[in-house]
């Protein structure tokens, strides 16, 4: 632990941090606990960067804290002799987005590489297609998803457009973690970085080829066109970046009836009309599914701030319900709707791929087999499935087809490398149409998917266990699983056992074992009989501990029983460890 206090004092006397700082830092002199939570640590600088609560101190997201993770990533890029190729730099509605992604672009001007920054909020996915449109050696990306309102992040990418993997990630991080002295990073004004060359505002340009990209991956434009004035859509951006370009592809590829939840369509970090803007939370569907049922709409879709994850709610006809779609669920169906379109178009080919994450649903595993297409099972991670495409480009070997993950996020197409909720909210309607062409919903398409490939019903249990007693004890958790393995789960024999961080797939019956063939990350997951299955990982972003799992049923009752079931079972099993 560092010596808070001495750092405390530190930001109050240097000449180097501004009044508005010490001012808020004065307001809580006197107040050792919150001093202590302000100072005792930096801000961890993870796997996808940093992500905190706005305010004054090192374990904070503030300026000083954005410029120097801007000073290490510039010193990792000069190192790797990319000063040359620029930095693209995005940002979304959150409060402080614009400050510190202009703090980002200084901060690279003034080490004498390029920052090409928004002017004004973008969607993540766009910022992933700029990095490679405009040739840069990296990307930042200011946002913290769907964290609530309080909360900022900063996120890396490298040249390929994905979030930043090995060896990237940790050199970056060894170079934020080397500055000590934050007034020593280097920083510049507007006018002297533009004078220099170093500074480029971007825009336009880019979202004409970016929403092109967006387009292109549509497959059956005839079904739009038959359809476009007979499928209703609602759609709320939950006051982040997703209002202009989904409204702009939804128009451009022919959707007529496209209303937008008015209460929740123009930008606002305080996210007023919800508790925490996610697209997985039911409350930020309230005011979308009001307008629904007095438009009588088809289907009513969220994309998340940053507008990389979406939610899904559509009509079921025969009960005239909205009924949501997990990310498993609108994962698959798009997956199953793009593999069926493009077979019908002779365009699946001999090395096609379906790329996953190890916690997503089976019915993935179901639908790549029914086409002919390999399935590649990656950690969790969009960065991951990135990286896949990139070993695709690099071998020669692999055709990157749909990759997805179930919390709410896919990508159809190479033109990005990262989640894109705006295109899978153009397939999704472009989906509909092609179904409503059958006379079927989506929800009828889905039970179709179901009855064809088993009802594989799938859900996480999350727990939350903060501070540093939490963090032992998650780590306790995670131990204990690691050395006794459960030979069954709710009743369900474990097959198998995978150790994604010892590297090992051991078979049950046999005691062979055999590698994971994945990097290593701390992961468990149990294969079980009867298609079931249940996988525990520390979250990546939050102090938690997650237990995702799965079961396959005769029926949606069946299934959606036996889900319950294994649920309740899992957590039996938590409580014991606790």
């Amino acid at each position: 632990m560092k010596d808070y206090m001495k750092i405390y004092e530190e930001w109050l006397s240097n000449p180097y941090f501004d009044e508005k700082t010490k001012e808020e830092l004065r307001a809580i002199a006197g107040n050792e606990n919150e001093i202590k939570e302000r100072f005792y640590m930096d801000l961890e600088f993870g796997t996808a960067g940093l992500r905190g609560i706005i305010g004054a101190g090192i374990n904070r997201m503030n300026i000083y804290v954005v410029r120097r993770a801007t000073q290490g990533l510039a010193n990792y890029i000069i190192k790797q002799g990319g000063a040359d190729k620029g930095v693209a730099i995005a940002f979304d509605s959150r409060h402080m987005s614009p400050e510190f992604a202009e703090e980002a672009a200084l901060t690279l001007a003034a080490n004498g590489i390029k920052a090409y920054k928004f002017e004004s909020l973008r969607p993540t996915p766009e910022l992933s297609f700029a990095v490679r449109e405009l040739g840069c050696i990296a990307g930042i990306n200011i946002t913290a998803s769907h964290n609530p309102p309080e909360y900022n992040g900063y996120k890396v990418y490298w040249e390929d457009g994905a979030q930043f993997t090995p060896p990237h990630d940790k050199g970056v991080t060894e170079e934020v973690l080397a500055i000590e002295d934050l007034s020593t990073v280097k920083t510049t004004t507007v006018e002297e970085a533009v004078k220099a060359g170093k500074y480029q505002i971007i825009g336009a340009e880019i979202d004409d080829k970016y929403i092109a990209q967006v387009k292109a991956q549509v497959v059956n434009q005839d079904a739009i066109d038959k359809m476009q004035d007979s499928i209703k859509i609602v759609y709320t951006p939950l006051h982040g970046t997703g209002n202009i370009p989904v409204r702009r592809a939804l128009k451009e590829i022919g959707f007529t009836h496209v209303t937008v939840v008015p209460e929740q369509e123009l930008p606002d970090g305080d996210f007023p009309t919800v508790s925490y803007p996610n697209p997985e939370s039911k409350e930020a569907f309230e005011l979308g599914l009001k307008l629904a049922k007095e438009q009588d709409a088809d289907l009513v879709l969220a994309t998340d701030p940053d507008a990389d994850r979406l939610g899904v709610y559509v009509k079921d006809t025969k009960s005239g319900e909205y009924i949501p779609l997990t990310g498993n669920m609108s994962g698959s169906l798009l997956c199953e709707y793009v593999l069926s379109q493009k077979k019908a178009r002779n365009l699946i080919p001999a090395d096609g791929q379906v790329v996953k994450s190890i916690v997503s649903t089976n019915l993935i595993d179901e639908v790549a087999k029914a086409y002919g297409v390999e399935l590649v099972e990656v950690l969790t991670g969009f960065k991951w499935i990135g990286q896949q495409i990139l070993k695709n480009e690099r071998t020669g070997k692999g055709t990157y087809l749909f990759g997805m993950e179930e919390s709410y996020g896919c990508l159809i197409g190479t033109y990005a490398r990262d989640k894109d909720a705006v295109s899978a909210t153009v397939a999704l309607c472009e989906a509909a149409a092609y179904y409503k062409t059958k006379n079927m919903t989506l929800w009828d398409a889905m039970i179709d998917m179901y009855e064809k490939y088993g009802y594989c019903i799938d859900a996480v249990k999350s727990i939350g266990l903060s501070g540093i007693e939490g963090l032992a004890k998650i780590q306790s958790i995670m131990d204990y699983l690691r050395n006794n393995t459960p030979a069954e789960i709710g009743g369900y024999k474990v097959v198998s056992a995978r150790d994604y961080k010892l590297d090992t797939i051991k078979d049950m019956a046999t005691g062979k074992v055999k590698p994971t063939g994945l990097p290593s990350s701390n992961v468990l997951y149990y294969d079980m009989e009867g298609g079931a299955w249940v996988c525990v990982r520390p979250s990546g972003t939050e102090p938690k501990i997650k237990f995702y799992y799965g079961v396959k049923g005769t029926s949606l009752e069946d299934g959606q029983k036996k889900s319950e079931e294994l649920g309740d079972a899992v957590m039996a099993m938590v409580d014991k460890l606790m």
